[in-house]
């Protein structure tokens, strides 16, 4: 159980600064499809790490009600960035791939 805590906060971690890196290129390329990979790169990963982050809470909370909503919520937000994010890179990869 406690290699678990730590794999889940090593993964939360890794999240969440490539999600600062994707945010930090994203920022500073003048090319918009460029922007939109990074941005989309940057969804993924903090999808990720609020998934992660929900499941952090899940063992570390139980049975309380408001956590159990926080838990559901960050879920439910973390798979929508993921998909979002997913849909986004593919539209640009698209779009950059028939630049070419």
């Amino acid at each position: 159980m406690v290699v678990i805590k730590y794999l889940l906060f090593a993964l939360l971690v890794i999240t969440c600064l490539s999600s600062a890196f994707y945010s930090y290129r994203s920022r500073r390329t003048s090319d918009p499809l460029e922007k939109g990979i990074n941005g989309a790169q940057m969804n993924i990963f903090m999808g990720i790490m609020l998934i992660v982050l929900s499941l952090i809470f899940m063992f570390i909370f139980r049975g309380s009600t408001v956590a159990i909503i926080i838990e559901a919520l960050f879920l439910v937000l973390g798979a929508f960035n993921v998909f979002a994010g997913l849909r986004n890179r593919s539209y640009f990869s698209r779009m950059k791939s028939s630049q070419t």
